[in-house]
């Protein structure tokens, strides 16, 4: 990918895992994943919930400073949290009532009505409200020279940028938890991806990420080079951004299945990530709570063109164009291949990253749309953002979901809400709402020098930095 200003401010996450790549270095949250811990307290050291579910209070952790020395207090949360604008913040403003500073390291946030996820969409990298900035730099800067300049809270401070190639940040001594051993960290945008292996391979670089089938064996077997191998809630499909115009044959539930026979998934399951992903029966991760596993889809390429010709379409038709971030490339490939095998012709539009986002939450792409998401959260997340009528990244909605979808919002009991939310994905799948493609496993290069390679579960970027070490550095 291309390193962009916007994965800098924690206001901006759209639905995704990528910012907390930058994330975790320059910011900290109030609670956030560590490792064994999925709501580890960060900037709060603790937390309590009401009985009646209509209050949450977080008592700040005192002395903590931001990298350019003002106090963190109530007032930079409360702040962080009025300028969220990025994936669910509609959810967590349609169901925050107010938050309230209690006094300068205590406060309240309340509910409109009991809200079961509200710890789920606040803590986690679901979404990055809880990532805090500092209110009097912000205020002072504005928010297009934040982005050339961050301020955060985090175990790294900002050093310099070159856009879209190179960060550099160091370590801050201040950090709270503990100082970091590395003392400067540099994160190079090297977007093929042999070369990565290659700059690994040679020490140039100690981490690569995002490396497929033949490079990644390459790492596996050279001596001194590991290959770290972790699972993260990351799924990728295909959105039929048509599914809701009558007159566009992808409104058709037929054609919509058809694609989803002709996708071999396991074979580029297989090929691509050495057998460490798994072929997708659905964009909801299977590790997220209150997931529903659907029947998987057989890869029956002669069933499709059936179908299709029951549809109306023995010949095929011309789908236009499939649009992707550009690093998942090889996965829109797959599937313009299976569309071929079947008479449905499109070519591949490759975008970079932070414009593909931009785009597709923006709803500019009107073909279909190779679409992932590594977000953390549960099934209700998921479907908060792609699926339901609004959603951040929802090109459209059913009306029967939408109102399930609002009656497990407010559902206290955790087996009638999992049944609500296992019926919105039995409806998606009846309705081949999506095709999806596989949950992909990362395949990092990792080189001699690192000692230590922390990890959080389902995230997909070695994390978190300050617990990084180099062989023959003391703790």
């Amino acid at each position: 990918m291309t390193l962009a200003p916007t994965w800098f401010d924690p206001a901006e996450t759209p639905g995704v895992i990528t910012p907390f790549l930058t994330l975790y270095a320059l910011h900290d949250a109030l609670v956030k994943p560590m490792p064994g811990n999925a709501w580890a307290p960060g900037l709060a050291e603790s937390w309590t919930a009401s009985k009646d579910g209509l209050t949450y209070e977080f008592v700040l952790r005192k002395g903590v400073r931001f990298h350019n020395s003002d106090p963190l207090t109530a007032e930079d949360v409360k702040f962080s949290f009025d300028r969220y604008k990025g994936g669910g913040a509609t959810t967590l403003k349609a169901r925050v009532a107010a938050v309230e500073i209690v006094d300068a390291q205590r406060i309240r946030f309340r509910m409109k009505q009991p809200w079961p996820d509200f710890m789920t969409f606040y803590a986690t990298p679901a979404t990055s409200a809880a990532w805090i900035v500092p209110k009097k730099y912000m205020e002072r800067v504005g928010d297009d020279a934040f982005k050339k300049a961050p301020v955060g809270a985090g175990p790294y401070r900002f050093v310099s940028f070159n856009p879209g190639v190179e960060l550099v940040v160091e370590a801050y001594e201040g950090y709270w938890r503990k100082t970091p051993s590395v003392k400067r960290l540099v994160f190079r945008s090297v977007p093929d991806e042999s070369t990565r292996m290659v700059t690994v391979k040679r020490g140039e670089t100690d981490i690569a990420y995002g490396l497929r089938g033949p490079d990644a064996e390459e790492v596996r077997r050279t001596p001194g080079l590991t290959l770290k191998v972790v699972l993260p809630t990351v799924s990728q499909w295909l959105v039929f951004t048509q599914q809701w115009d009558p007159k566009s044959p992808w409104a058709e539930r037929r054609i919509r299945l058809a694609v989803n026979l002709a996708i071999d998934r396991k074979a580029f399951s297989d090929a691509e990530y050495l057998g460490y992903g798994r072929p997708a029966p659905s964009i909801i991760p299977r590790d997220f709570e209150f997931y529903w596993a659907p029947p998987p889809y057989p890869y029956d390429p002669a069933r499709a063109k059936r179908l299709l010709a029951e549809a109306g379409y023995p010949k095929g038709f011309d789908a236009v164009e499939v649009a992707t971030d550009a690093v998942f490339a090889p996965e829109a490939e797959t599937v313009i291949n299976g569309l071929q095998a079947i008479g449905i012709r499109a070519r591949l539009r490759p975008l970079e990253r932070a414009g593909f986002y931009k785009a597709d939450q923006e709803k500019q792409f009107k073909h279909l749309v190779r679409v992932g998401s590594g977000a953390a959260g549960n099934a209700a997340t998921r479907i908060e953002a792609f699926v339901i009528s609004g959603g951040i990244r929802s090109y459209g909605g059913y009306s029967d979901i939408d109102a399930l979808f609002r009656d497990q919002a407010v559902e206290m009991d955790p087996k009638r809400r999992e049944a609500l939310l296992h019926k919105i994905q039995q409806l998606m799948h009846e309705r081949a709402m999506f095709a999806p493609i596989v949950e992909q496993a990362g395949l990092i290069g990792v080189g001699p020098r690192l000692a230590e390679v922390p990890s959080i579960t389902g995230h997909p970027f070695i994390s978190p930095y300050e617990d990084l070490k180099l062989k023959g550095l003391s703790p």
